[in-house]
């Protein structure tokens, strides 16, 4: 398989990893009542995720277009684990290390596209990557930085018996 074939593949994943995503912030984002600033970020994030889904399918459509069915399946995915969380009484924290995890899959995902866009000579490919890349990672970096304070949010919540701490 030609370098170009290979990276359009991995475009496909990557969008298909952002449709997840979406579906997985959107659903954290409408259960988060007691974490302002943990929804705040949430969001923001979001925002960024639509915003990079669009430019990987401007990217794709140059090289070969998405898949639907990857697409489908990550969504499902997705709603699966939201659903999921709604069940945890520890759904906030949970959905923090959660997050964090699925930021360094994109962040390796990015990486791992940037090489192969660089390979195939795909100059534009590398630049969308490395935006979306700086993007992952001040993500991952703000949970890594929030995550002791939110456990310890939740603990005091959950001491004092409050309905609030899962959510």
């Amino acid at each position: 398989m030609a370098a170009k074939d290979t990276l359009a593949q991995w475009l496909r994943d990557a969008h298909a990893m952002e449709e997840q995503a979406k579906t997985m912030l959107d659903a954290q984002s409408s259960r988060i009542e007691h974490y302002p600033e943990l929804k705040a970020r949430i969001e923001q994030h979001l925002k960024e995720t639509e915003r990079q889904e669009e430019k990987l399918r401007g990217c794709l459509d140059r090289l070969g277009g998405t898949s639907a069915m990857k697409d489908a399946g990550a969504k499902m995915t997705a709603m699966m684990q939201g659903m999921g969380g709604m069940f945890a009484g520890d759904e906030v924290v949970k959905g923090a290390m959660a997050s964090y995890a699925f930021e360094h899959f994109e962040i390796s995902a990015y990486r791992s596209i940037i090489g192969a866009a660089e390979i195939a000579g795909e100059p534009e490919v590398k630049a969308v990557a490395e935006e979306i890349l700086l993007e992952e990672e001040a993500m991952a970096t703000w949970l890594y930085d929030h995550l002791p304070t939110m456990t310890r949010q939740y603990l005091e919540r959950e001491q004092t018996g409050s309905e609030t701490a899962k959510r």
